[in-house]
């Protein structure tokens, strides 16, 4: 996606990443996700390190645990009650408080010098798990 997105983009732009606390730690039960959210971030800073001249930042998201509709689609009852709780807020983000995250790389006046980062919520913690 980034390939055919490139010509698109010029000095100014942005892409925003969706990675996850998971990604940065690791979840013994969360292998393949983990895994992959691990290497969005790795993906991130080294895009940020390859397109820092041409002034297209790139940055990343990642969230602990977020609430969505899929939750209580992929795992049993007593798991969706339970969901965030191991947080200090003792619950998930609301999808609403994590979205201004996204505006603020995306926005060329708020974070025109930020490049390569990534942003986590979670929620109290100081580092995931």
């Amino acid at each position: 996606m980034t390939k055919t997105a490139l010509p698109h983009l010029k000095g100014g732009d942005s892409i925003i990443n969706t990675g996850s606390m998971t990604g940065m730690e690791g979840n013994s039960g969360l292998l393949d996700y983990s895994a992959t959210k691990g290497a969005i971030v790795a993906f991130t800073k080294s895009l940020a390190q390859n397109l820092a001249e041409s002034r297209i930042r790139v940055n990343c998201v990642a969230p602990g645990p977020v609430w969505t509709p899929l939750n209580p689609a992929d795992q049993p009852a007593e798991k969706v009650t339970d969901f965030g709780m191991q947080t200090k807020f003792q619950r998930p983000a609301q999808l609403e408080e994590i979205s201004p995250a996204y505006v603020y790389f995306a926005s060329e006046a708020d974070s025109s010098y930020v490049t390569g980062e990534v942003l986590t919520l979670l929620g109290g913690n100081t580092r995931a798990g």
